[in-house]
């Protein structure tokens, strides 16, 4: 099925083939670019699937592929991959529409279920569920100290920088870290931005 077809972009040969491998084995239907330009220059309009991107990349970074994806109009569901401490690139990737991203590295179910996820959804963001609807009012119940570290977290602040900033020490910030964790059952740092950006709360 033409819904099922994902466009994989990434630089690092071994990395696409493994995971057009993977995707492989899974039903979807693959497509293997190793440059952003290289999808934008092949896309019919209009493209069917959803769009698997490496953020970091020569060139045509991810964030500039989905940049120049949205203004020739595609409104192809984009997944972003990025590395650890990737926050700023992905709270962008998030404003400009990405549909959701996952963290290298990532387990094989992770990367099935982004995937399945978008193509269900289809086009960007948004799309308001139950469970987006819970973090909201759960983020309601942080105190005020609590919910200024969130915010700094999902500008990707280190617990050093938060504590400069807040006056208070990293300790301090990581105690908070791991109130406001637990009262909103974010599972991680990037589940707490992928809702916060959801939410509209980055």
């Amino acid at each position: 099925m033409a819904t099922d077809l994902v466009h994989v972009v990434d630089d690092d040969p071994a990395m696409r083939d493994s995971v057009g491998f993977l995707l492989g084995t899974e039903g979807f239907e693959v497509r293997l670019y190793e440059a952003g330009t290289d999808l934008l220059d092949s896309l019919a309009k209009p493209a069917a699937g959803c769009v698997l991107t490496d953020i970091r990349m020569p060139g045509i970074d991810g964030l500039e592929l989905l940049r120049r994806l949205r203004a020739a109009g595609h409104t192809l569901p984009v997944v972003m991959m990025t590395g650890h401490g990737d926050v700023p690139l992905t709270v962008e990737a998030m404003k400009l529409g990405a549909c959701d991203f996952i963290e290298k590295p990532f387990d094989d179910a992770t990367l099935i279920q982004a995937l399945r996820s978008a193509l269900e959804r289809g086009g960007a963001a948004g799309v308001v569920d139950p469970t987006l609807r819970e973090f909201v009012r759960r983020v309601g119940t942080l105190s005020e100290r609590e919910r200024q570290v969130l915010d700094h977290l999902v500008a990707g602040g280190t617990s050093k920088e938060i504590g400069r900033t807040l006056d208070i020490s990293p300790r301090t910030v990581e105690i908070y870290r791991a109130k406001l964790m637990a009262k909103t059952r974010a599972e991680s740092l990037q589940e707490l931005v992928r809702w916060s950006v959801l939410a509209g709360l980055a």
